[in-house]
């Protein structure tokens, strides 16, 4: 730990006119990592803070959701670093077997014309190590240009030989745990990606699909069931009632023939009808239904699977070969033309699942898959928050996490694809199955099962397999459980669940202190960024127009805990503008001979003892909103701070005292060095490299291999309530006078005579010289004549002599000509906003604009008017 504020001499070197991000941030990061900036040591005395990496998928390069996350991980890494910690950002990779084998699959036939059974699952999945190769090397250099403090050391793959170890050894405890087991059960199956697919990973949308209402049987033993699905009839094995409808209660028993197949199905009584719904009847197709197969077991149907992997058609008859869609078509006309089509209506809206992967209409399939138990890991996880072991923030997220915990359906962990962790189970020729764990052989003769697992089982190990689990290293010792895990609301339920089950169950603690849970990425209109909306941002676009700390800022200054934040290219130019800002400031402290050596002065100034105060207030402030993980407000209290109270205030109340010089002068030149020392500590971890370059400039020290990677961070020093009251005054005293002057229309260099009274009683006598030199007020003269007088305080005015200094007829002609056009946009936009047809068509964000514009004009007014009377 450095802290170069101690004893340093005074820099010599001062820095250029411009702030060239292009010119540093590369330098700064390869200097970083080659002075080991960033290394964890697993052997150190200081306290772990540990913080694993949202391992971004191989599927292509970073977006700017990417770049929110490791910006707000970034910055609390590097802040505890600074604080003494032993702090660890660790970085890696997601294979993401469905999403890259989609990407592969389509490259291949887009540039080869070759399917992957074209190539064999070897050569194909050589093809996808190929692709992961390139676009991992296009991640990790992402992660560099923004920043990224990890230890690259430490950096793994979900499919690394590690990582596989770690998931055949987990599966291997579950399986013998008899928590792991394969049965046939209705699974969503993907027609296009031919696998199945966990609840999760289907997003249901409203569809406008149909509802056809079609007759079973004839005359009296006839009955009518409604379907969204009519394909489906083919497999049907039952028509179900509720017991207790009368209507149907002749009917128990009985049977009625299924169209075009010939055959006859039961009518059954089953409480899970519902007899309000509809006609009362059901269809039951316990191949093809999650309710229909609960049905089925309960009343011992058959389950008849009636289309293949691909939604093609398999059963006997006239609609064998056709596609779901062409079968369900293709089967109404054919039921409409035997009269047994009582109703239809299209479109009906209703929701309907689809891939979140390739978007296709998930089809509901019996299947035998491989499935975890997870009542037991999903308790461990709910009670896990619910004792406080782990918190999450927002605290109202906690309701959205246990919903998900406390309702868990066991989990469909097989995937039928080639790119992924292979199920280790092996079969025998007699049906015999072994699990084969790490570094066992599976008997002679034994094949191993074609499936791989979902991607979701490796990544739920991801905060302990990355230590080195399941042997118990030192790094696992010192880093977990980790300290927080930073990510998007969005995903509780894919992967923070199953990282809390898989945590307490493999290793007895939950895997995080802490979740935060920032929200999604919005445009300026507030609408969330995607590609299918054509309105997201390439985070290295950002980097390369304004710099990769102006990326960095714009994104930690609208993240709060659960709530979405706002991106756009006009956010980072201002936030690249207060870079630049930053660097000015301190290039004008540096020339002002600004240093960092010897303590603080013990006889301050009022100006300096305000500046101090407002230090300590804003030291307190950042880490009071970081603990709470609200980034957007401690990065305003750093804007704020440094902006208004700085570069505003600050340097221009001491520009006469250094004119002056002198031992006053000294003193201040020590405090602007001290203030700009602890500013760019508080900046540093969210705009590092500009930090960086300003800091080893302020004290000189980049020689001696200093960084403000490893500075002290700083603690607060206590506030001076009494400084703050006085120069707030002051303040508050020359804004009302610059406001007068501008509204008067006199130059900012016109000197004007002025007298001022109450001085003493405001406290504020001491400072007469100094605000004179900020508001150009001269002393008056034997004939001063004052035109005005303004109250500045409850104790203090001021009179001004103007007379002198504007054309008093000019400018009243000025100022009715303004008025005019102030009266003319109040009467334009009244009448808008008292046309009542005019607001019943009128966007939203239309009416406001015209409502602001009211406003403005109406202050606009008020101003005016005040000027004229001044002037009379």
């Amino acid at each position: 730990m450095t802290d170069a504020a101690e004893k340093t001499p005074a820099p010599e070197t001062q820095l250029p006119k411009t702030y060239a991000p292009v010119e540093v941030e590369a330098r700064r990061y390869a200097k970083w990592v080659a002075d080991g900036r960033f290394k964890a040591a697993d052997d150190s005395d200081r306290e772990p803070y540990a913080i694993v990496i949202p391992p971004p998928n191989v599927t292509g390069q970073l977006h700017l959701g990417h770049a929110l996350d490791h910006t707000l991980i970034d910055t609390l890494v590097r802040r505890e670093r600074m604080r003494g910690k032993e702090a660890l950002f660790l970085p890696g990779t997601d294979h993401a077997g469905i999403s890259t084998q989609n990407v592969v699959e389509r490259q291949l036939a887009d540039k080869e014309g070759l399917s992957r059974h074209d190539l064999g699952r070897e050569a194909f999945v050589d093809k996808v190590w190929e692709w992961k190769d390139v676009y991992h090397e296009r991640i990790t250099s992402q992660m560099k240009k923004i920043g990224d403090g990890v230890d690259w050391d430490r950096e793994r793959f979900t499919l690394d030989d590690g990582l596989s170890a770690a998931v055949q050894t987990m599966f291997k405890r579950m399986y013998d745990d008899g928590m792991i087991y394969r049965a046939e059960r209705i699974i969503n199956w993907c027609p296009r990606c031919m696998t199945a697919l966990s609840d999760i990973e289907v997003e249901h949308q409203e569809d406008a699909g149909e509802l056809v209402s079609m007759r079973y049987g004839d005359g009296d033993e006839s009955i009518v069931v409604a379907t969204t699905r009519l394909e489906t009839m083919l497999g049907d094995t039952a028509v179900a009632v509720h017991p207790d409808d009368e209507r149907y209660r002749h009917l128990l028993g009985k049977t009625v023939e299924v169209p075009f197949t010939g055959r006859r199905i039961p009518i059954v009584a089953d409480s899970h009808v519902d007899p309000a719904f509809g006609t009362g009847a059901v269809k039951v197709t316990p191949a093809h239904d999650p309710n229909d197969f609960a049905i089925g077991q309960r009343h011992g149907l058959e389950s008849i699977l009636i289309m293949d992997e691909r939604g093609v058609i398999t059963a006997h008859g006239p609609f064998q070969g056709l596609d779901r869609f062409e079968a369900r078509s293709a089967i109404a006309a054919a039921l409409r033309a035997e009269g047994r089509i009582t109703a239809e209506k299209r479109p009906y809206m209703h929701a309907v699942g689809h891939c979140e992967r390739c978007d296709t209409t998930v089809e509901p399939r019996l299947s035998k898959q491989w499935f975890v138990k997870v009542e037991r890991l999903a308790k461990m996880a709910g009670d896990a928050v619910r004792s406080g072991e782990t918190k999450i923030h927002p605290p109202e997220m906690e309701k959205r996490y246990f919903s998900w915990v406390d309702n868990l359906l066991d989990w469909c962990i097989s995937r039928q694809l080639w790119w992924g962790h292979r199920i280790p189970i092996w079969y025998g020729p007699n049906g015999e199955e072994v699990c084969v764990g790490p570094g066992e052989t599976a008997p002679d003769g034994y094949v191993q099962d074609p499936d791989v697992l979902d991607t979701w089982f490796s990544s739920g190990l991801w905060p302990f397999s990355t230590f080195g689990w399941p042997e118990q290293t030192p790094a696992l010792d010192k880093f977990y459980p980790t300290a927080v895990l930073v990510t998007g609301w969005d995903i509780i339920f894919f992967w923070v669940v199953r990282m809390m089950m898989f945590g307490t169950y493999a290793m007895g603690k939950a895997p995080f202190g802490e979740v935060f849970l920032h929200g999604l990425l919005r445009d300026k209109h507030g609408k969330k960024m995607s590609k299918s909306s054509g309105n997201g941002i390439d985070p290295l676009d950002v980097v390369d127009q304004y710099g990769a700390d102006a990326l960095r800022f714009m994104l930690a200054r609208d993240a709060n805990p659960g709530a979405d934040a706002i991106a756009s290219t006009e956010l980072a130019e201002v936030a690249r503008n207060f870079c630049n800002k930053l660097w000015n400031g301190t290039r004008f402290a540096l020339m002002s001979g600004a240093t960092v050596e010897g303590d603080l002065p013990v006889d301050l100034s009022l100006i300096d003892r305000w500046v101090l105060s407002r230090l300590s207030r804003t030291i307190e402030d950042v880490d009071r909103h970081l603990e709470q993980y609200e980034f957007a407000k401690a990065m305003d209290a750093l804007y704020h701070f440094a902006w208004d109270d700085v570069f505003d205030w600050y340097l221009e109340l001491t520009k006469p005292v250094l004119a002056e010089g002198g031992p006053r002068a000294d003193d201040t030149r020590r405090v602007i060095g001290h203030v700009f020392d602890q500013l760019l500590r508080l900046l540093h971890p969210v705009i590092p490299f500009v930090t960086e370059e300003l800091w080893l400039t302020l004290t000189g020290t980049e020689d001696r291999g200093d960084s403000l990677t490893v500075a002290a961070w700083p603690r607060p020093a206590g506030a001076d309530d009494e400084a703050e009251r006085l120069v707030g005054a002051l303040q508050h005293l020359v804004t009302e006078v610059r406001r007068f002057r501008s509204d008067q229309g006199v130059k900012p260099s016109q000197p004007v005579p002025a007298r001022f009274t109450g001085l003493d009683a405001a406290g504020l006598a001491d400072q007469e010289p100094l605000i004179r030199s900020l508001v150009r007020l001269e002393a008056p003269g034997e004939d001063f004549a004052p035109t005005a007088e303004l109250a500045v305080s409850d104790q203090a005015a001021v009179a001004l002599d103007t007379s002198g200094t504007i054309d008093v007829a000019a400018e009243r002609a000025r100022l009715e000509k303004a008025l005019k056009v102030a009266d003319k946009e109040l009467a334009g936009t009244a009448a808008k906003l008292g046309n009542e047809a005019f607001l019943a068509k009128a966007p939203d964000a239309v009416v406001d604009k015209i409502k602001a514009r009211k406003a403005t004009a109406e202050a606009d007014i008020a101003r005016i008017t005040a000027q004229l009377q001044r002037l009379a």
